[in-house]
């Protein structure tokens, strides 16, 4: 086994390690469902959606409907979890909406960017590779589980706790951080429109308070269900509210903020433009311009 395999392999086995100590985290305190734990269920289900799709995205060595499988896996989990929930109060209810609205959003937002663009750029290698690209599925339902496992382990729970100030904090948290998201993308999406912005970078709207509001509303959005689920939160439920520090720690370290930062430095690093947008603009937190 060469050494691309055995990494695979090894981001393969760390997946599912972590992907059960949340699942056994999250079910604490988590209703019955077919003689198992709810949250344990979707645990398993978000992994085996993700592996079912891995087969004709091989077969078809496309990438095209990754990310609309991300949102599929989202979508699946909360039907799952409504179906089968006899204690669903306002609070999980809300929850089981937001969750499916941003789902929704996202997912056909990145699926269209892809189709219109005709690849994604973070495959074109990986795909052709298929102990490497199955750990990228598996590494999806690892993101699907534990960015939603706060959520998840309210929907799940026993537990009915009033909203209150930390279930209208959070929603109103979350309406902030999706509107940010919502509005950011739209903002890049009809500057890329212009044909003289193709190959250029976006200083204006929201991008003037940070070079990755997107992101920055992606956050803020999890934080908002981390704090709603705070006061339903028992025991080991309490692991799950890494929600958003793993959204955090993801698109600052790993597959957003890094690579597109250092994607622009080789393209505009050396233009004085963006040297100046670059230093007087946050990367992440949004601030006003100065």
């Amino acid at each position: 086994m060469n050494t691309i395999n055995r990494q695979s392999l090894g981001g393969i086995i760390i997946a599912l390690i972590l992907g059960s100590l949340i699942a056994l985290a999250g079910s604490y305190n988590s209703i019955p469902f077919a003689g198992v734990r709810l949250f344990a269920v979707c645990a398993v289900l978000a992994f085996v959606i993700q592996w079912l799709a891995f087969i004709p995205a091989w077969l078809l060595r496309t990438e095209h409907f990754y990310d609309l499988t991300g949102g599929v896996t989202y979508l699946s989990l909360i039907v799952l979890v409504v179906v089968a929930q006899p204690y669903l109060d306002v609070r999980g209810g809300l929850i089981a909406a937001m969750c499916g609205a941003w789902a929704i959003r996202l997912s056909t937002f990145l699926f269209s960017r892809v189709k219109a663009d005709g690849f994604d750029r973070r495959f074109n290698s990986i795909k052709h590779i298929p102990l490497r690209f199955l750990m990228t599925w598996t590494l999806q339902g690892l993101w699907v589980l534990t960015t939603f496992s706060a959520g998840l382990a309210v929907m799940t729970s026993y537990q009915q706790v009033p909203m209150e100030i930390f279930g209208w904090v959070g929603l109103s948290l979350w309406i902030l951080g999706f509107g940010i998201e919502v509005v950011a993308d739209h903002q890049k999406r009809m500057f890329r429109k212009q044909p003289e912005n193709r190959d250029r970078f976006i200083t204006t709207g929201l991008w003037a308070w940070s070079r990755h509001p997107n992101y920055f509303g992606e956050i803020l959005l999890w934080t908002g269900i981390a704090v709603m689920a705070v006061p339903v939160l028992v025991g080991w439920q309490y692991v799950t509210l890494i929600s958003p520090l793993f959204v955090f720690c993801l698109l600052k370290f790993v597959s957003g903020v890094s690579m597109l930062e250092s994607s622009a430095n080789k393209r505009w690093g050396n233009e004085p433009e963006y040297q100046h947008y670059r230093d007087k603009t946050p990367e992440l937190i949004m601030m006003p311009p100065r």
